[in-house]
């Protein structure tokens, strides 16, 4: 059942662009709730798809960065949050990469410089490196 959700979440990220009339707005907040699921291969499989929504309009855009803003900021306690921030990480580059917003990639760094840990910090920054 789980992979079957990780593979609804990534089509439906998928056919972000193809979404003129923005109905995924609506179904965006049960749409990153899969991104808490109870298995980690799941969840991440969606986070890392999430970007393609971001890429899809200004909407989706800035509904994308307060949900991964909020996300990067709660993963603390949890088991895997080194792997869920350098997703978000990624993801954002992933928007930055499809259409040069510099809103990104403030957005980015800000949460990077968010990082207490050096190593951590590293690793996000090399997904970074260049811009």
């Amino acid at each position: 059942m789980e992979r079957v959700r990780a593979i609804a979440a990534q089509i439906l990220c998928k056919l972000a662009r193809s979404d003129l009339e923005a109905r995924l707005l609506v179904d965006f907040p049960a749409l990153f709730a899969v991104t808490r699921g109870p298995r980690f291969v799941t969840a991440r499989h969606t986070l890392r798809a999430r970007w393609q929504v971001g890429a899809a309009g200004t909407p989706q855009r800035v509904l994308l960065f307060a949900m991964l803003e909020g996300r990067f900021h709660d993963c603390a306690p949890e088991e895997n949050a080194t792997l869920i921030r350098y997703d978000i990480v990624e993801s954002l580059r992933r928007v930055y990469d499809a259409g040069g917003d510099e809103a990104v990639r403030a957005l980015a760094w800000r949460l990077i410089e968010a990082e207490d840990d050096a190593p951590c910090r590293r690793k996000y920054v090399s997904r970074w490196k260049g811009t």
